[in-house]
């Protein structure tokens, strides 16, 4: 006996051979046309979603769909043309960056150690933005700046040239090979321009500079062969000259090579000529902070250097002055930009100088250069005890080879009191606003005073005193006899030439009346009081 506990009871069968009509068509029978109409398209629909379900699922999951789906992913957009106007931004954006922020070791590397990364890189440096090498060779330009008259200023620039296109440096043979098929710029006969890299035209150093030529060539067959591919540009300068005096240092190196390249933001490759180690490893940290490359000597090197684009020379301005102008200076940096890329160099902690009052109670700190050759302040000491009655807190010390620790001490200081040329060019490393005083020797010397250190302060945004020695307060007056033109007219001695004030008025050593010299310690208080 079957259970019924699981069986559904059956409906009482119709008549003995009778035949059903099936129960669907039979209940449709019973539907309006209309309804059955929308009963039909509501089916279909529901059916197509459900189609549709398991299209997605199998999308998902299938690697045919999968790979078409990252196809599509890397496709390129429907229109790749770029706004002008945001196009124009990122452009303006890129020139515009300025050097990195970070700070360079505070440890200052040997010259074996600033050199080492030069030697370990690979044949293919790393690339840079705007130089990369493509296969595609770029139209071969060169452009020269050789108008070294500058109106109002008696010193020359040098010529510069940049170069674009195939450039192979053989420092070997000191020639920059410039494939040139159209013959691009101007050439002597033998197709070449010679230039002396030393960013001072003194007519008197520049045989000591290694020549170093362009050599256009028509064909890249002609040129030597590669044997290290760059993807930046290059610079190639020497650091002849009066290099090792603390100002030329500055001026015929340092900020022409900051004017010229900080732009780059490190991506570019060095090559020194004159090379020296001890001005190398004396400079690294500033060197490291404008190339992310370790320097080439292009005095011994011997393999063929190529790149894309070059430089031989550097742009320069007038001595500790950065001006706009629109080419030699197309980003308008100015000397406070130089200022805070060597604080940035040197880790200097003081961007503006202390703030004074009762409430503070902080004492101005004033550093004094000592000297020990010419123009020394024979009473440094009375001096020094003057500005301590004044209410300044002074150091005493004397510039010497460690540039950064130095540097330490005159950004520690609000006011830095020197004579002139005797280490007033460290006025590079004060804080903004804080205070330069320069004692001017004997000798009509208004005009250097203020064009070597008066205006770059300015420049600088520091405040600025100077005080003029007279008669008694200059050792003149014990080696010449007061109606001597020395004192009659100083400017016979300008006129005789540098030699002439180099043996004269340059040799002088000042001791200044503390009494008539009290009121200019008292205005560099006041200017930093204001």
């Amino acid at each position: 006996m079957s259970s019924t506990a699981y069986t559904r009871p059956s409906k009482p069968p119709g008549p003995a051979g009778e035949r059903r009509p099936p129960r669907l068509a039979k209940e449709l029978g019973r539907i309006e046309p209309k309804k059955l109409g929308i009963g039909l398209v509501a089916g279909c629909c529901l059916a197509l979603l459900t189609y549709i379900s398991f299209a997605r699922l199998f999308a998902i999951y299938s690697p045919v769909f999968e790979s078409t789906s990252l196809v599509m992913k890397n496709a390129p957009p429907a229109s790749t043309q770029q706004n002008p106007v945001l196009a124009q931004q990122q452009s303006k954006a890129e020139d515009e960056k300025d050097v990195g922020e970070d700070e360079t070791d505070r440890k200052v590397p040997s010259f074996a150690e600033t050199t080492e990364k030069n030697e370990e890189e690979e044949t293919v440096t790393k690339p840079c933005r705007s130089f990369i090498h493509t296969g595609d060779e770029a139209e071969a330009t060169i452009s020269c700046d050789e108008n070294g008259v500058d109106e109002g200023f008696p010193y020359a620039r040098p010529p510069v040239c940049e170069l674009t296109g195939d450039i192979r440096i053989s420092p070997k043979e000191k020639t920059m090979f410039f494939v040139n098929p159209s013959s691009a710029g101007a050439f002597d006969g033998n197709g070449e321009k010679k230039i002396r890299p030393y960013a001072r035209k003194d007519d008197f150093l520049l045989p000591g500079v290694v020549e170093v030529i362009i050599k256009s060539v028509s064909s890249p067959a002609i040129a030597p062969a590669c044997t290290r591919t760059h993807n930046v540009p290059a610079v190639v300068f020497s650091v002849a000259g009066y290099t090792d005096n603390f100002f030329h240092d500055n001026t015929d190196v340092m900020i022409p090579l900051f004017l010229t390249t900080s732009h780059l933001a490190g991506e570019v490759q060095f090559l020194i000529t004159n090379f020296k180690p001890w001005w190398v490893h004396k400079f690294t940290p500033l060197l490291k902070k404008l190339s992310n490359y370790g320097v080439i000597n292009f005095d011994k090197d011997g393999e063929v250097h190529c790149f894309r684009r070059g430089h031989l020379g550097l742009y320069r301005d007038r001595d500790l002055i950065i001006s706009p102008h629109p080419t030699r200076n197309p980003r308008n940096y100015s000397m406070v930009d130089y200022n805070r890329f060597l604080r940035r160099a040197f880790g200097l902690p003081r961007d503006s100088p202390a703030v004074l009052g009762d409430k503070t109670g902080a004492k101005p700190k004033m550093l004094m250069i000592e000297r020990k050759g010419t123009r020394k302040l024979l009473n440094l000491h009375d001096v020094a005890a003057l500005c301590e009655d004044l209410g300044f807190a002074v150091t005493v010390a004397e510039a010497g080879a460690d540039v950064r620790g130095f540097a330490e001490k005159v950004n520690a200081a609000d006011v830095l009191l020197a004579v002139h040329g005797a280490g007033l060019t460290n006025q590079i490393f004060l804080p903004t606003g804080a205070v330069l005083v320069q004692i001017v020797p004997w000798g009509k010397m208004d005009w250097m005073a203020t064009n070597f250190y008066g205006q770059p302060a300015r420049d600088m945004r520091l405040r600025y005193v100077e005080y003029y020695v007279s008669e008694e307060e200059t050792t003149l007056k014990d080696k010449y006899p007061r109606d001597h033109y020395v004192f009659k007219d100083p400017m016979a001695i300008h006129a005789q030439g540098w030699p002439a004030l180099a043996e004269i008025v340059m040799k002088q050593d000042v001791m200044v009346n503390v009494t008539r010299f009290k009121p200019f310690l008292l205005k560099a208080l006041d200017e930093l009081q204001e």
